[in-house]
């Protein structure tokens, strides 16, 4: 494999700043998540040829996750298939056919050139959306119990791809022995549960609508949306991407409704897409993080302006911190785990509670409030 020089043919300095993020991500990130992804970018990290195409991409697109998240797309969508057939290998022999699919991947990334770093710059790397449910079914059923809603109209906010609306066709299993949801899916996911609360027994109410609010929402109706989807999620991750074949499965049968935008400018359209007599239940997991204070602050706005004339509920997932007008128990700001709040609009009135606590992106959890 080609080795790279000083740096001479790639622009100096900025070719081996280029070969050094590449070499850290190989060494020191990827591995905790991707071998594969590591052997690649180490790899690509000592390929002259491989780094004078990405560097010709966008800032954005010369990222590490961004041209491997491109070179998946390409062998799923087999215009890469010796790389797709690498990919396939290293699912059953990871470690001895390491180095072989770095070499591979070189060889892509020269041949594909250009349409390589136009994916990777013009398209952004989606995380894992999935497996949040755990939190979200409670919350969701607790939250319409309190309104005494039979039926809601589930709003997604900041997540593209809207995964969180499959929350009603999931089943959901809890360490303390507790069960949700449907045990016959195609999705189950679990979460433990820390100290004494049990999550609330409800039953979810009847899901009347699905929106999605986002700056650039994904319809997964779309093959080549859903590949870039697969794309995302590293071929050797087999049980995250079982998953999200079941979730795009589940999403397809019920596509929402798509609203582009500035989350909060489109906000307000999004909730009026709710068919009157249904509860307007407003999502956010790790979403109000990208906002600014004022962002925020117009978010709560949002919501209080939509309740004129019905209630409007909110389910929030955020730091500590983050969610403006949900309680935070007294935790300090990034202490390292997430609040768990539901909060209610009704004419000019908000009730805001902090309902528990949460660790790893929900695989943790405890549950706080009374039931």
């Amino acid at each position: 494999m080609p080795k790279s020089t000083a740096g001479s043919a790639t622009g100096g300095g900025r070719a081996r700043t280029l070969a050094q993020t590449y070499r850290r991500f190989g060494e020191v990130e990827a591995p905790k998540i991707s071998p594969v992804y590591a052997q690649i970018a180490i790899a690509l990290s000592e390929s002259d040829e491989a780094l004078r195409v990405i560097e010709s991409a966008s800032p954005r697109g010369r990222r590490p996750a961004g041209i491997l998240a491109a070179l998946h797309y390409f062998a799923l969508a087999g215009q890469a298939p010796e790389l797709a057939a690498a990919f396939a290998s290293t699912a059953v022999h990871p470690s001895p056919l390491g180095a072989e699919v770095g070499r591979v991947a070189v060889g892509v990334v020269g041949r594909l050139g250009g349409a390589l770093v136009e994916v990777a710059s013009r398209r952004k790397v989606l995380g894992d959306e999935g497996g949040r449910h755990a939190l979200v079914y409670p919350a969701v059923a607790e939250v319409a119990r309190r309104v005494g809603a039979e039926s809601v109209g589930l709003v997604d906010v900041g997540r593209s791809a809207g995964l969180n609306l499959t929350v009603d066709r999931v089943g959901i299993a809890y360490g303390n022995g507790q069960s949700l949801g449907d045990p016959g899916s195609a999705i189950q996911v679990s979460a433990s549960v820390v100290g004494e609360g049990r999550v609330p027994s409800l039953g979810m109410p009847e899901v009347g609508a699905r929106v999605v609010v986002d700056a650039d929402p994904a319809d997964v109706t779309d093959a080549d949306v859903a590949r870039w989807l697969r794309a995302c999620v590293p071929p050797d991750q087999l049980e995250r991407g079982a998953r999200l074949e079941a979730e795009l499965a589940l999403a397809t049968a019920a596509p929402p409704l798509l609203v582009q935008g500035d989350v909060v400018d489109v906000l307000p359209e999004a909730i009026g897409s709710v068919p009157d007599g249904v509860l307007p239940v407003v999502i956010t997991t790790w979403a109000l993080s990208g906002l600014d204070l004022e962002g925020r602050l117009r978010f709560l706005q949002r919501l209080d302006e939509a309740a004129t004339r019905r209630p409007v509920a909110w389910v929030s997932v955020e730091g500590v911190g983050v969610a403006p007008g949900i309680p935070t128990f007294g935790d300090r700001r990034a202490s390292g785990h997430s609040i768990l709040g539901l909060a209610v609009f009704d004419h000019s009135s908000l009730h805001a509670t902090a309902v528990g606590r949460c660790w790893l992106r929900g695989e943790m959890l405890t549950w706080l409030a009374e039931s």
